[in-house]
């Protein structure tokens, strides 16, 4: 979910929170909770400092171990603490639900997009991504900016937001029920499915689609029970050959493949380097599929060049990769 969604979500949650009899009969309770669930809605995406390093860190690590069950025990404490201390006299083990209510419904509603999280660490690294809702669902977003200014021309703020809630939890089983229906049709018109990636659109009933079969990878879309299929690739195991094991080394291809589920790559010789190139398959946009991998290896297979991103166009690659001025 996105960081402005996100921060909403965290003050109708605060809203919510006046429900709770200790906090609505406590004006200093009020402030802190509300605090404590701004903060706690947003402060596991605190990991996103790791993109001024580099795309690499960031890919690896983004809704990593930030948004596991020990962090989100950590951040709950430290969220807590963070409100106790500028509000003191707040009775402290609501404030602590509060903050684990904030911290917890951020980590789970991350698990609904294409992206995804490692939710489930230490137990297990897989990446939890249901596919179910955009990164930014426009509908969500103004479920709960709606029922903020309700509440600031004076609705009683417990049960307006406590109906955004539930109005949100109407509309995820409704894109949950969508996503099954496409994975039925998508079952039942290709045969041996193994997977079936969806990435949800900012229209509701438009979705992006990343199929693999025991043969094949299809990039296809869905709108309205309809599939249409853009590009079909066979199915073509990475090969244990020097060049690309030599590759595998290199810290952005390592984390490309540490978070890409279903991608195409390529290897190609040149008279002096080999170039080898991981695409990933879920994102499609306007025939350019722009989350890649990309290294170039002399021919002694040292790295000379790598890239690891979102880039729109060959030209942008290259400069990226140095091979041309900037």
């Amino acid at each position: 979910m996105d960081t402005a969604t996100h921060l909403v979500m965290g003050i109708t949650l605060g809203g919510l929170a006046t429900l709770d009899p200790a906090i609505s009969q406590n004006e200093t309770a009020m402030q802190a909770v509300m605090l404590a669930t701004i903060v706690g809605s947003n402060i596991p995406d605190i990991d996103t400092v790791l993109k001024l390093q580099n795309n690499a860190k960031y890919i690896r690590n983004h809704r990593g171990i930030t948004h596991s069950i020990p962090a989100v025990m950590i951040w709950t404490l430290l969220v807590s603490a963070l409100a106790y201390l500028f509000f003191p006299a707040a009775p402290y083990l609501h404030i602590l639900l509060w903050s684990f209510i904030a911290v917890f419904l951020h980590v789970f509603v991350d698990i609904f997009n294409a992206y995804g999280t490692q939710a489930l660490r230490p137990f297990t690294k897989r990446w939890v991504a249901l596919g179910v809702i955009n990164t930014f669902d426009m509908v969500i977003f103004l479920i709960h900016a709606f029922a903020i200014v309700l509440t600031f021309i004076g609705t009683d703020k417990g049960y307006t937001c406590l109906a955004a809630y539930i109005l949100t939890g109407f509309y995820y089983v409704g894109r949950s029920i969508m996503k099954q229906n496409i994975e039925s049709i998508v079952k039942k018109r290709f045969k041996n499915v193994e997977q079936v990636l969806i990435s949800p659109t900012y229209r509701f009933y438009h979705y992006h689609l990343a199929i693999v079969t025991d043969t094949h990878f299809y990039v296809a879309r869905a709108r309205r029970g309809n599939i249409m299929i853009h590009d079909k690739f066979d199915r073509v195991p990475l090969p244990r050959n020097p060049v690309i094991q030599a590759a595998q080394k290199d810290h952005n291809i390592s984390a490309f493949l540490s978070f890409s589920p279903v991608y195409r790559w390529d290897l190609f010789e040149y008279d002096d380097h080999y170039e080898v190139r991981f695409i990933d398959l879920r994102y499609r946009s306007k025939d350019y599929y722009p989350f890649v991998a990309i290294v170039h290896l002399d021919k002694d297979l040292n790295i000379t060049a790598s890239y690891t991103g979102w880039i729109f166009s060959e030209e942008k690659l290259r400069k990226k990769l140095n091979l041309i001025p900037n």
